[in-house]
């Protein structure tokens, strides 16, 4: 059971400490890089350390702290199948409570002396004669024979190159860089971006401001919420008959399980959640203007749908206009439309997203031949199981080219750390000092996942979305069941990877597959 967090004093290393050597070395410290820390420990092994640029904890549920921030994955499923909370205040938690918990975890299991905070990763490089990783940091040098990277697919937001932005005079920031210190009360406000995040904040902000131009380029499928507060007997139950919760968890990622067929194999499946979402529509918009500004005319599914019973609300205020045509330029004073139109505002708000395809981290992390993973995939990430990149030995990525399954990522990231642990329990048995998936074994994978998202509603469902990269490839989504990705993920098979023996180079291979 997790209690509530207390303030933890987390160590930061001062920028005079001398290189130090680590047989394990993660950098992040949101889910992915605390479960794999925790696990790790619970292993047996605690020779690590988890390195973030920030100087505190949780990932992305420590900088995503605009108004109404709130995962859209029930609280008992994103959360560790191993630290279950029965103090979760609502359903669908909210931004605070999630980032609490992950402080409560490092807690509990032990793992704040293993935190390093306000390291700032600049370089890591992988030495093919002494089978380590050399790993530079804003405050120091590190040298690891295993490197974790759990940066998180949504570590770095994305600004639109709009022509003029800089020229703005009003304030500018991202919904992953919310600005507390700014009082939007009665300014005239511009939202960038309809997306998740968007239809989260929009609803809070709205009763305050003076008025909202919202700049939708796609209109988001949106679902009746069905959070609800987890106060009374359901807390009580848990926390009192812990097996009730397990329970609720496997019945809740069963109700995720039934959604893949519809989305992997069949999107005709999908036509009665499709209908709910058009008359959740008709219900709450009664002008037939923005009603059809509003209609999504892609298949459901083919981008991200949301929750929300409060977004529709909102944009039929009078104080709010959504509009549709394509931004030319932003002046100083405002924005102006492909139609002409000059939109005068005092804050712009953008809800764009984040680089999935080019995140900076690809930059830092470089391989066998001295490339960088930003190198190796030229914008077309692929991986093994998402997790080993072929050229990258003792790399293992979390949340990597094709591992998202349709559930909690948090289930994605617990299969991952799984089959890290067989890796090293394996090289450890074998005394190997490096494994590098096989290139074909790889190119195999791709194939596979590629030829299975044919008929996927994000590949075939009319939409341009982040799940794609420029080439149109499907680099996000796992073709199956979360059960057969844990399966796959379980133990590993080195026949699967060039092994290289202690102290030896990967050019003198021990063994290898045929």
């Amino acid at each position: 059971m997790v209690r509530s967090a207390t303030p933890v004093e987390l160590p930061v290393d001062s920028v005079d400490d001398p290189p130090e050597v680590v047989d394990v070395l993660v950098v992040g410290a949101g889910f992915g890089g605390l479960g794999t820390a925790i696990r790790l420990k619970q292993a047996g092994i605690d020779d690590f350390v988890v390195l973030d640029r920030a100087e505190d904890i949780g990932g992305t549920w420590r900088v995503n702290t605009y108004p109404g921030a709130q995962c859209d994955i029930p609280s008992i499923l994103y959360s560790f199948s191993f630290a279950p909370n029965p103090n979760w205040t609502r359903l669908y938690p909210l931004q605070q409570e999630i980032h609490d918990y992950l402080r409560a975890c490092t807690e509990n299991f032990g793992i704040v002396p293993h935190l390093r905070m306000g390291h700032d990763v600049r370089d890591a490089t992988w030495d093919d004669d002494s089978q380590v990783w050399h790993v530079t940091t804003s405050r120091g040098t590190w040298e690891a024979r295993i490197l974790v990277g759990a940066m998180g697919p949504f570590s770095e937001p994305a600004v639109p190159n709009l022509p003029g932005l800089a020229s703005f005079r009003g304030a500018v920031f991202h919904s992953a860089a919310w600005d507390h210190e700014h009082d939007l009360a009665g300014e005239r406000v511009a939202v960038i971006g309809t997306g998740a995040s968007a239809v989260q904040i929009i609803p809070r902000i709205q009763p305050i401001v003076g008025s909202m131009t919202v700049f939708q380029r796609t209109p988001t499928w949106i679902l009746p919420h069905p959070d609800q507060p987890m106060t009374g007997w359901p807390r009580k139950l848990f926390a009192r008959v812990p097996v009730a919760q397990r329970l609720a968890r496997t019945g809740l990622d069963l109700v995720q399980e039934a959604m893949v067929p519809g989305f992997v194999y069949k999107p005709a499946l999908l036509k009665g959640l499709a209908a709910l979402g058009r008359a959740h529509l008709r219900r709450q918009i009664h002008n037939p203007e923005l009603r059809t500004k509003l209609t999504p005319t892609y298949a459901f599914g083919c981008k991200r749908p949301t929750f929300s019973n409060s977004f529709y609300p909102a944009l039929a205020q009078p104080n709010v206009d959504v509009v549709t045509d394509g931004i030319r330029e932003v002046r100083s004073n405002g924005i102006v439309t492909e139609d002409g139109v000059l939109h005068e505002v005092d804050t712009i708000v953008l809800g764009t997203g984040f680089r999935l395809t080019d995140n900076p981290a690809f930059d830092v992390v470089r391989g066998r031949d001295g490339r960088t993973l930003a190198e190796a995939w030229n914008g077309n990430a692929r991986a093994y199981l998402g997790t080993t990149i072929s050229g990258f030995p003792n790399f293992f990525m979390l949340l990597g080219p094709n591992s998202v399954v349709y559930t909690s990522q948090v289930v994605t990231i617990e299969a991952q750390i799984a089959y890290i642990l067989s890796c090293l329990q394996e090289m450890n048995a074998q005394g190997a000092a490096s494994i590098d998936v096989r290139p074909d074994v790889q190119q195999a994978f791709v194939d596979e996942v590629d030829e299975r998202l044919q008929t996927s509603v994000w590949n075939t469902g009319g939409c341009n979305s982040y799940y794609l990269s420029g080439e149109g490839r499907n680099f996000t989504f796992y073709p199956g069941f979360n059960r057969r990705f844990r399966a796959r993920t379980r133990r590993v098979d080195l026949d699967h990877y060039i092994v290289s023996g202690a102290g030896a180079s990967a050019k003198s291979t021990v063994r290898t597959a045929g």
